[in-house]
């Protein structure tokens, strides 16, 4: 991607859409009623490591931080193409927008609310993450690590993407609950909710791309 002003102006956008995205995420991981297949097994191994390595420095973030740069070094053997600027981005902000978020609404102790408020609070937190993911796919700037494992693994297997993404994400959530993550309603809220608000929000999400980029 060649770096101009155009460009520069679809990073921004893609790092609001990261933002809301990641708002997302944390609102359903602060209900502890499970939350999106991949962070079931950032969650998991979050807790496993934290089992072996004692230290405050080791956190939710930070783990998916390492896990998205495991990601990006085996693609950049198996096919570099596909990493962009906003690749590497999603890769190092998005454990630490998860970190200041759980920073932020830890205050509001979402895990002793009534369980109607956490089932609500968790649906809202799919609905937020599916705008934001589609603001970051519209930004055209880049795709986060996780969402790019069905990508490649569909181009080079010439599978069909749902099919794979599917496949992938019961992955996730396998490795996430042998290593202790929550696998909950919020889960499945997440499977059957997320995938539908994405494709309400996209065709919006493009024109507000669009109208920002014409602005330039």
């Amino acid at each position: 991607m060649k770096f101009n002003r155009e460009t520069l102006i679809r990073v921004i956008i893609l790092l609001c859409g990261l933002t809301i995205a990641h708002l997302g995420v944390t609102l359903f991981l602060q209900t502890s009623m499970g939350s999106d297949p991949f962070n079931v097994m950032i969650q998991g191994l979050f807790r496993k490591l934290g089992e072996l390595i004692k230290g405050q420095w080791l956190t939710h973030g930070r783990v998916h931080v390492a896990v998205s740069l495991l990601i990006v070094a085996i693609l950049l053997i198996v096919d570099r193409s596909y990493i962009r600027i906003g690749t590497l981005l999603c890769m190092l902000l998005g454990g630490p927008i998860i970190d200041m978020f759980s920073l932020i609404l830890s205050p509001l102790e979402l895990l002793s609310a009534p369980l109607v408020l956490r089932i609500l609070t968790l649906a809202l937190g799919c609905v937020i993450l599916a705008f934001g993911m589609t603001i970051v796919i519209k930004s055209e700037a880049g795709t986060g690590p996780n969402d790019l494992v069905s990508v490649v693994i569909s181009d080079k297997t010439r599978l069909p993407f749902g099919a794979v993404r599917v496949g992938v994400d019961i992955i996730f959530v396998l490795l996430g609950w042998l290593l202790g993550g929550v696998v909950g309603v919020g889960t499945l809220i997440c499977a059957f909710l997320v995938g539908p608000a994405a494709g309400i929000f996209m065709p919006y999400s493009e024109k507000l791309v669009k109208r920002f980029v014409k602005q330039r």
